[in-house]
């Protein structure tokens, strides 16, 4: 019973980040020891579930599919997800630069836990390090695209979000708000949790849809480089984590907003500026112009400390369960 509610508290923190534009599920899952476990399990949905059921029935899908944890694993995410969309939102609109802070220091010191997991440095690794870091660099200064309510583009969408949400480094939120579809899709889901009307319920089984058929695909891709290539794929993934930090760096030029359904303002597009360039800026409607130094380190320094904590906490864990 414990080691389930611990499970259920990991994905639930996944399910916080994955509502987060620039911090990805996959980042908690990685620093929380869950990650290889989770790729197995999802890659186990396909065909083999029907191998499983003919040779065991139910009970051999339930041990296929990691059953114990996948559920507990989903409860906490959904109930994550949820939080997320209300508690997490409203902290970034009254508090935004130290949240941004919190996950800085949070993703910068994940980096270095998952660069510390290769078995061996050499030129390839430091170059696959490299890739991995233009790659999500460029995402993250690439220009917001304009969305498409059609429910073919909502199931593209959920494809391509789940697939980042696997990958650490890169957020599933902030694939969306690249697609044009973040500000379609999460007041989606509030009104289909609030409501259950009919029409916000049809885009979410459609994202639901794309996003389980992304995961049986790339979850198979991921566990293959994890096998044959697991010192570059590590490599790559730090590059990831490395380049994404571009995206949650607190002190943001705002080039680009939207307005959101209840007419509130959200940010789009905007560079990463210096502390005293930042205080200096006339038009930064979204974060204002105090820069909150000391505050900001105080969070960054407790992002630090946090994957320190989690590390310790799942090495104790792994002793016991």
């Amino acid at each position: 019973m414990q080691t389930n509610l611990l499970i259920a508290l990991r994905g639930m923190a996944m399910g916080i980040a994955e509502v987060i534009p620039g911090v990805s599920g996959g980042t908690i899952a990685f620093i929380t020891g869950i990650y290889e476990r989770l790729i197995d399990v999802i890659k186990s949905i396909g065909p083999e579930l029907w191998y499983a059921y003919k040779k065991d029935g139910l009970t051999g899908v339930w041990n296929k599919l990691d059953g114990t944890f996948l559920v507990s694993l989903l409860a906490g995410m959904v109930l994550g997800i949820v939080l997320g969309v209300f508690l997490i939102t409203y902290l970034l609109d009254t508090y935004p630069l130290l949240v941004w802070s919190y996950f800085f220091g949070l993703i910068l010191v994940s980096a270095l836990f998952v660069g510390k997991q290769i078995n061996e440095w050499d030129g390839q690794r430091v170059f696959a390090v490299t890739i991995g870091a233009c790659i999500a660099y460029y995402i993250t200064v690439s220009v917001p695209a304009p969305g498409n309510p059609a429910l073919y583009y909502v199931f593209i969408s959920g494809m391509i979000a789940v697939s980042a949400l696997l990958l650490p480094g890169i957020s599933g939120s902030f694939i969306l708000l690249l697609m044009g579809m973040y500000s379609y899709i999460i007041p989606t889901v509030k009104e289909a949790i609030k409501t259950f009307e009919a029409d916000k319920l049809i885009i979410l089984i459609t994202f639901g849809s794309g996003m389980l058929v992304g995961m049986i695909i790339f979850s198979r891709v991921l566990s293959w480089t994890f096998k044959n290539y697991h010192d570059f794929t590590l490599a790559v993934l730090t590059g990831f984590l490395l380049g994404s930090l571009n995206k949650i760096w607190p002190w943001q030029h705002v080039i680009r907003t939207m307005e959101k359904p209840d007419g509130e303002q959200t940010v789009v597009h905007s560079v990463s500026v210096l502390p005293e360039t930042f205080s200096t800026l006339t038009n930064n409607v979204i974060y204002g112009n105090d820069p909150q130094f000391l505050g900001c380190l105080i969070t960054m320094a407790a992002g630090f400390l946090t994957v320190f904590l989690v590390e310790m906490l799942t090495k104790r864990l792994k002793t016991t369960e």
